[in-house]
């Protein structure tokens, strides 16, 4: 919007969706168990590792990733030196902010894969897939808009992007 610092507008939403995918998993979560979900995937040709402290990737049945990316995602969005919430000297976004938010994006966008190549029937199932298409169509008109997501990351989701063009 016109008279919203750029910066702050991306953290309001990036905090929406951070709640919105949160509570549509939590909706799966219950379906997504290391037994049926033993890799965090995307379909068939799409794996994610979860990269360590020591910069190593690890694999992780679906529900650990999830949770550890949830996690970190919390902490950054309770962190005032990333997103401040106070509007006093000092209190300014980091300069690496939108590094940070493409990371965040780049994994919020994972799980969103994840339940629709992994659980969408029982999405369907629960008639809520109305609100979750809803719900990628903003995420990925707004990371689009504002340049958050690397083409490349997109691919599992092509052919449902490509519907909403």
């Amino acid at each position: 919007p016109k008279y919203v610092d750029q910066n702050e507008w991306l953290a309001v939403n990036t905090f929406d969706f951070f709640n919105y995918i949160n509570q549509f998993y939590g909706i799966i979560a219950d379906f997504c168990t290391p037994k049926d979900c033993p890799i965090m995937s995307a379909g068939p040709n799409y794996e994610y590792t979860w990269t360590d402290s020591q910069k190593k990737n690890v694999k992780f049945a679906a529900p650990k990733y999830v949770d550890f990316v949830m996690t970190k995602i919390q902490n950054l969005l309770n962190d005032e030196s990333v997103f401040p919430t106070k509007s006093a000297p000092g209190c300014e976004f980091p300069k690496d902010f939108i590094s940070k938010l493409k990371s965040i994006y780049k994994q919020l966008f994972r799980i969103l894969a994840h339940i629709y190549w992994s659980h969408y029937d029982k999405i369907l199932h629960l008639s809520c897939e109305g609100h979750l298409n809803t719900l990628f169509a903003h995420f990925i008109c707004f990371a689009r808009e504002f340049d958050l997501l690397d083409k490349k990351e997109l691919a599992p989701m092509s052919d449902l992007i490509a519907e909403l063009e």
